[in-house]
């Protein structure tokens, strides 16, 4: 029920398409998103999910993460205060309609850093963003990527590298993406972020102009 409140709040809203960004981690979303968001200062606002999981060394709460109890996450999902949640490797993950419409509200472009079940959740809804898939050049790859982190046990590596290979699969799936980009060259990769987003960022450098 709540999704189909929120489709009619969505649509509601008028402004610039948000961006779903998916892909396994160490496909090398964060450090696009990043560039992005230097590059472009004052046109993105990224949605800050919320994860049951405990803050990694450097992150800040409210900035990388919300950090919350299991029992008040569970909470906010039965409220409908989220418009996907997940659960991997004991932890849980979502993004709730107060960060997504935080980001709107000030004319700017809501990221949203989601997996695979989070993405099919939204396509259930009318948010209408342009969805891209960050995917890793090959497994071989990713598990060097993930094993140079050095934050991993072997047992957490190796579902998030399960969860990568589903997540690598599904990828491929057509209607799913409006774009896959294959990051095996960052220069190549992030050139083709821009420019399927580069509409969107024009129609917030000129509403910012006004």
């Amino acid at each position: 029920m709540y999704l189909r409140v929120f489709s009619r709040l969505f649509s509601a809203m008028a402004g610039p398409r948000p961006v779903v960004l998916s892909g396994p981690s160490g496909a090398g979303k964060s450090t696009l998103l990043k560039r992005l968001m230097k590059e472009y200062e004052g046109v993105f606002g990224f949605s800050v999910s919320h994860t049951t999981r405990n803050p990694r060394l450097g992150e800040e709460n409210g900035k990388d993460y919300h950090y919350v109890s299991r029992e008040a996450m569970q909470e906010g999902i039965a409220n409908g205060d989220f418009i996907e949640n997940a659960e991997f490797s004991g932890n849980m993950y979502g993004t709730s309609k107060a960060s997504v419409q935080d980001v709107q509200a000030k004319n700017l472009i809501c990221i949203l850093d989601i997996d695979m079940q989070g993405v099919k959740n939204i396509k259930k809804t009318d948010l209408n963003p342009i969805y891209v898939s960050i995917q890793p050049p090959s497994m071989e790859i990713l598990e060097k990527r993930l094993r140079d982190r050095q934050t991993e046990s072997e047992e957490s590596l190796q579902k998030r590298l399960e969860a990568a290979r589903i997540d690598m699969e599904l990828s491929k799936e057509p209607g799913i993406f409006d774009v896959v980009i294959v990051n095996d060259d960052l220069e190549e990769a992030y050139s083709t972020l821009k420019e399927v987003l580069i509409e969107e960022i024009t129609k917030v450098q000129e509403a910012n102009k006004s």
